[in-house]
């Protein structure tokens, strides 16, 4: 007979499948709305819903088919309400990696959200849409903030001055209201950074639609003289440190440094002399590369999420009827926004786990993978997928430094990804060249266990170089780059060590 905790792991695995299986369903349930509004069809079919009830009691067992009808007619009802609910979206071209929607459900559940994608020629329908009541209005992202400043029928203030629209709005009367919440975002972006531009030389790279309210964003809080750079401009990347050497502060507003191509910088931040601050708008990876060597500079650094989130609470006030934009930014709570904030970038970092050799990183990583719901990847694992052996034989074949030229590559591509659990090797923390890759998108856990329990006879390294030793060269690195420290003593069981890992792991964290 299986014991409670076998039967209770037997239970949690199950409501996986079926938390998964509903995340499925809702996803489906929300395109079907879409589709019923624009086709003119009402949200209840009750015949439909009867016939349905009666087939899936046909597929059910015995055991289970008298509990279906009650099942089913609340995920029903939990579908008819999302589809009554009105529904706004973000529009763009191709919006494979938006976190829109995730962010929207997080600030409320007042309205339905999707994405939408659209060929530019296929504006003019999805307007007219808009005005029939398909849609209550659209987040509008690249390339067609343009698009919208031109379509919308009335501008708030703000969307005027920038010249860019990226909130619309469908009002009663079929009339559109353009608004931009850009400028709301980047103000709070700096302001919740500590960094003040008033007075100071800035230099905003990129010239596209981002920097139009990142510049109006700037002229509301007083910044003095403000430069751009292009690539064909006046200042361009050739000239950009002789004529603006003396800038203060440095806004990002192109794509260099987003993902997947994380290693790049826009600009060499060590030629600026007067530099105090850096801001990027990117906000995947939650830590660019050019955020990163600010930070080891010691400046003021403000990444884009905070922008993201806090665009879209603005963004959600004129969803609900705000009308302008004193209206809208009076309606929003700051701290709000940080809670949001902080939600989102837990759920997109991924959890780190480095310490040395026999600590249980792997067993580590597998069992938060379990408590967190979330893919694991082991890099001695992809290592070996990638190259077609082992790090050990690795080692063995070709020396150390070829084995780990090859582990720095496999873990920049994994560790560039979101929302995964990573066990790393030992001496990932060997190479400086591989801190930038565990501290752009991680959150960085140090599994530190005493070196008693630490095996080494099947490991070259800790073979050859003892427990001691690799210990003492490593150490600082460890603790230099976690976030978090989980330090476990000796245990009589691997279920033991693993039960007190995640307590401790729950005790620092919001899982």
């Amino acid at each position: 007979m299986k014991t409670l905790d076998e039967l209770r792991s037997q239970i949690d695995a199950a409501d996986k499948d079926l938390i998964d299986a509903f995340a499925r369903r809702l996803d489906a349930v929300k395109q079907i709305g879409e589709l019923k509004k624009a086709q003119g069809r009402p949200v209840f079919d009750p015949e439909r819903e009867k016939q349905k009830i009666a087939q899936l009691e046909n597929l059910a067992s015995a055991e289970v088919r008298p509990h279906i009808k009650r099942l089913y007619t609340e995920i029903m009802g939990i579908a008819k309400d999302i589809e009554s609910k009105p529904l706004f979206g973000v529009l763009g071209k191709s919006l494979p990696h938006t976190y829109s929607p995730q962010i929207h459900s997080m600030i409320t559940s007042d309205y339905g959200y999707t994405i939408i994608e659209r060929e530019e020629d296929e504006l003019q329908a999805l307007w007219e849409q808009g005005r029939q009541g398909v849609y209550g209005g659209f987040n509008v992202t690249i390339p067609y903030k343009k698009n919208a400043f031109a379509m919308c029928d009335e501008l708030t203030a703000c969307a005027s001055d920038t010249g860019a629209v990226n909130t619309v709005v469908f009002r009663e009367d079929g009339t559109s209201l353009g608004a931009n919440t850009d400028v709301y975002g980047f103000e709070y972006m700096l302001k919740s950074s500590g960094i003040d531009p008033a007075g100071k030389k800035v230099l905003i790279l990129g010239t596209g639609g981002a920097s139009a309210a990142v510049n109006t964003a700037l002229k509301d809080m007083g910044a003095g003289d403000i430069s751009f750079v292009s690539r064909k401009g006046e200042i361009n990347y050739d000239n950009v440190y002789e004529l603006c050497e003396a800038a203060q502060i440095v806004v990002n507003c192109t794509p260099v440094g987003m993902y997947p191509k994380i290693d790049a910088a826009p600009v060499d931040i060590g030629k600026f002399n007067k530099l105090e601050a850096v801001a990027d708008i990117i906000y995947n990876p939650s830590c660019t590369k050019l955020l990163y060597d600010a930070k080891k500079a010691g400046l003021k650094t403000a990444g884009g999420l905070k922008m993201l989130v806090a665009q879209a609470f603005k963004a959600s006030t004129f969803f609900k009827g705000a009308k302008d934009d004193e209206e809208a930014e009076s309606m929003i709570s700051a701290d709000d926004i940080e809670k949001v904030t902080s939600a989102l970038e837990r759920q997109m970092k991924n959890v780190t786990v480095i310490g040395m050799p026999g600590s249980g990183k792997t067993w580590l990583a597998r069992k938060l993978g379990e408590h967190l719901n979330r893919e694991v990847v082991d890099l001695d694992d992809e290592f070996t997928a990638v190259y077609g052996k082992t790090p050990s034989q690795t080692i063995k074949e070709e020396g150390e430094d070829a084995f780990r030229s090859k582990e720095s590559a496999v873990a920049r591509d994994v560790l560039s990804r979101s929302g995964l659990i990573v066990s790393c090797g030992g001496g990932i923390v060997t190479r400086e060249e591989n801190f930038f890759a565990l501290k752009c998108n991680s959150n960085v856990i140090y599994n530190e266990r005493p070196l008693e329990v630490l095996c080494g006879t099947d490991r070259p390294l800790t073979a050859q170089n003892g427990v001691e030793a690799l210990y003492a060269q490593r150490k600082d690195a460890y603790e230099a780059l976690a976030d978090m420290r989980i330090c476990v003593g000796a245990k009589s069981s691997c279920e033991e060590y693993l039960k007190e890992a995640v307590r401790i792991y729950d005790e620092n964290t919001c899982t």
